[in-house]
């Protein structure tokens, strides 16, 4: 056990015990040798300004009048935490395409401090927790700031935004609902005050963003889930139907463990292929994740998303005569 944490623990053991804790039990308790007590005893009385009294042959406590008015000071949390945290956080820099690098640099700074007091000055080897992002888009980081602390402050959001289908430039009013982080990129869930309807952007095709002066319009959670997480894909809205799907066997090994929708449902056939079921609306993503599979996959409902399918792989078949 490392020094913060049996700080955590001695103070964890003295404020709930009813009386005086002897050494041998602390020592039992924190695994610890008997100077290594003595030792965490003081450090916690002189540094940390706790009501420590006691000594060695009555046992040590909390004075009763200070004990509830007592709590460890700054973040305190253990090495397993620490090392959790500081990993999630170099995940969201190097996922973010290096926007957050800049914003988060004083909280890994802060996590990295903490751990060398964990751990003694020993350097913690960050190098060993690799993040491979994988078709990231690159971002304004000026316009994902500000569509944060729009979303964060529940603002109004004023941007230019060119369609990628369309490449049609337009200048939207919205109010921002959520920041949603899908496969390594960022997309604004809004309600649109032009088109009076939510809709979904993506950030990286946001340019000239400024907060607007008014208050944002929130949508209710139900609405959101609705017709934003209710269908397959990032731009789902309301599902027109459900799409049945059939993985060979060899692909159901990896598709019975994967996440596609919160609504999904899947089963074994008995020849061992996987059956997957799952509501949809616009079936461009769906097709292109099926597709990924090519011939370990196969749709079976609706047939207009089959036919979709067969179309497809014909238009790219035609590119190899």
């Amino acid at each position: 056990m490392e020094r913060i944490e049996r700080i955590h623990a001695l103070h964890r053991i003295l404020s709930s015990a009813r009386y005086p804790v002897t050494v041998q039990r602390l020592m039992e308790e924190l695994e610890c040798s008997r100077a290594t007590a003595y030792r965490d005893l003081a450090y916690l009385r002189d540094f940390l300004m706790a009501p420590v009294v006691g000594n060695g042959e009555a046992g040590f406590s909390y004075d009763a009048d200070e004990k509830d008015r007592f709590e460890l000071p700054g973040l305190w949390l253990s090495s397993q935490e620490l090392h959790s945290l500081l990993a999630a956080q170099q995940l969201l820099m190097r996922s973010g395409g290096g926007v957050l690098s800049n914003a988060l640099a004083p909280l890994q700074q802060r996590i990295e401090k903490l751990l060398d007091e964990h751990a003694g000055g020993r350097r913690v080897p960050m190098e060993r927790v690799r993040v491979v992002p994988h078709r990231i888009r690159k971002l304004d980081e000026h316009a994902f700031r500000t569509v944060a602390t729009a979303v964060l402050d529940r603002k109004r959001l004023d941007f230019e935004y060119r369609a990628r289908s369309t490449d049609e430039s337009t200048r939207r009013t919205v109010s921002p609902q959520r920041l949603t982080h899908y496969r390594d990129n960022w997309y604004l869930d809004a309600w649109d005050h032009a088109r009076d309807a939510l809709r979904s952007f993506a950030v990286d095709r946001i340019t000239a963003a400024r907060l607007g002066e008014a208050d944002a319009t929130d949508v209710p959670e139900e609405e959101l889930d609705r017709q934003l997480a209710s269908s397959y894909g990032i731009f789902s809205g309301t599902p027109r139907g459900w799409a049945t799907i059939v993985f060979n066997a060899k692909a159901a090994r990896w598709v019975a463990d994967e996440h596609w929708h919160s609504q999904q449902q899947g089963r074994f056939l008995p020849d061992g292929r996987y059956e997957l079921k799952l509501p949809y609306s616009n079936g461009r993503e769906l097709l292109m994740d099926v597709l990924h599979y090519g011939s370990d996959a196969q749709i079976v409902e609706p047939p207009v998303l089959r036919e979709q399918a067969r179309a497809l792989l014909s238009l790219a078949l035609s590119q190899y005569d």
